[in-house]
């Protein structure tokens, strides 16, 4: 694999990567353990479904407005700084959870988590800032597949201990734990062995391929926050710094990237409408169990997750072409959709759900790489990624009130509704090339 150190760096390099995937795993694994059953647990304690609806989708909106922040400050001060504090944050959500007697104590539990749950795009910018572009789609989907793994090991874990005297308690604690280990394992990675493309106190506007390691002496000293007049750095430097930032992102984001994120928002959408009524309407249409369809939903995920492996092969095939890649997973996504919302029979469904899998992991991992390619990633990858975190939880919001109006209409309305976004954001890609002027650059093989 190439990546952006040289040759005595590689095994570290290579080490640093595989913490990176175990912090993905772990990550997951400990929020799908709790929130499956966080429902649950509300209603135990006496709330109504209103009131557990409006604790659920609290998460998502404290999502929409931090994810882009979060993003751009983990540029702005570093990876390192951000990823302990967003994971030792999230860690504080999860152990209030477990101490959680009050539909109050669930709430509050869901602030630290809403607003610091980053942990994954903190991660995905410093492979992106670790690793060359070419190589990017490759290692995101192995992050994406080690993560993927967690959230299929996490629900098993936590529903066999939700059967136990107190489980919630003792699985939201257990989730605590996982979270300190994955601060430690953190903390633990060489940074300072590897070659990022960042300072160690964050990237500075028009610089690039730092050392994470380097000593004051080494950097230079335009790299270095002005000091205040009593010879400290001024704690509010490095907001005003995520504001200039932001601002200067502006007018790429009403421009060149306006399509991609308008793309992901359509896609996210498709695939929530996909899931939301997943489980219900096999059983209006096919007598399907719950407990068959919950499988169904095991096996799927446990196909995206091995799409990951899939993404060095599909590369080479499409010589690096992430454009082309996307618009074909993207018209195979609309298919699949229309051809499960006719299936006649279980095995129809099977066969769908077997290939959207595939399609919708693959697309994911595509539709990051062309943001960050897109939008200059090696200079602000974190507030590309957040931007685009932002951009999924407003799909998480949306998703679920649409999902219930074509409920009303039919079964099949979710996934026939997917499958008219998915069918606009395809025609926004062919009509308009996501700006590359009709032909999508690729990267070439030799690089």
């Amino acid at each position: 694999m190439e990546v952006r150190a040289g040759a005595p760096e590689a095994r570290q390099t290579r080490l640093f990567l595989h913490c990176l995937y175990l912090v993905g795993f772990l990550d997951l694994f400990g929020v799908s353990m709790v929130v499956p059953l966080l429902s649950l647990h509300i209603k135990s304690l006496g709330a109504s479904p209103t009131v557990a609806g409006i604790v659920g989708s609290s998460y998502g909106v404290l999502q929409l407005f931090s994810s882009t922040l979060v993003g751009c400050w983990s540029d702005v001060v570093g990876r390192r700084f951000s990823l302990m504090v967003c994971i030792l944050c999230s860690a504080l959500g999860y152990l209030i959870l477990g101490v959680s007697t009050s539909v109050f104590l669930v709430a509050l539990a869901r602030v630290p988590a809403g607003i610091f749950k980053h942990t994954h795009s903190i991660s995905r910018a410093v492979l992106s800032d670790l690793v060359a572009e070419k190589e990017r789609p490759l290692v995101l989907g192995k992050f994406n597949t080690a993560s993927t793994a967690g959230f299929i090991l996490g629900p098993m874990v936590g529903g066999y201990l939700t059967e136990l005297d107190g489980g919630f308690y003792l699985t939201a604690f257990i989730c605590f734990f996982v979270f300190i280990l994955n601060a430690g394992l953190v903390w633990l990675l060489p940074w300072g062995e590897v070659k990022l493309n960042m300072t160690e106190n964050g990237w500075q506007v028009g610089k690039s391929h730092r050392l994470v390691g380097k000593t004051n002496s080494e950097v230079p000293e335009d790299a270095h926050p002005e000091p205040t007049a009593s010879g400290g750095t001024a704690w509010w430097l490095p907001w005003m710094e995520v504001l200039q930032t932001l601002r200067r992102l502006k007018s790429l984001l009403f421009s060149e990237l306006r399509d991609i994120f308008l793309v992901r928002l359509l896609m996210s959408m498709a695939a929530m409408l996909y899931y939301s009524n997943f489980v219900l309407a096999l059983e209006e249409r096919f007598e399907v169990r719950p407990k068959i369809s919950g499988y169904l939903l095991g096996y799927s995920s446990t196909l995206g997750a091995l799409a990951g492996f899939a993404m060095g092969p599909l590369m080479w095939w499409y010589n690096d072409n992430c454009h082309t890649m996307l618009l074909h997973s993207n018209t195979l996504t609309c298919l699949l959709l229309v051809l499960y919302s006719m299936a006649c029979t279980m095995s129809i469904v099977v066969f769908a759900s077997t290939l959207l899998s595939f399609s919708t992991s693959i697309g994911r991992t595509c539709i990051t790489d062309l943001q960050l390619t897109m939008g200059g990633g090696a200079q602000a990858s974190g507030t590309l990624i957040g931007i685009g975190q932002s951009v999924t939880a407003v799909g998480q919001i949306l998703a679920p009130l649409l999902s219930g109006v074509a409920q009303e209409v039919s079964p099949c309305g979710p996934p026939i509704l997917g499958a008219m976004l998915a069918s606009v954001a395809i025609m926004i890609m062919s009509v308009n090339r996501l700006h590359h002027g009709g032909n999508a650059p690729a990267k070439s093989k030799s690089e």
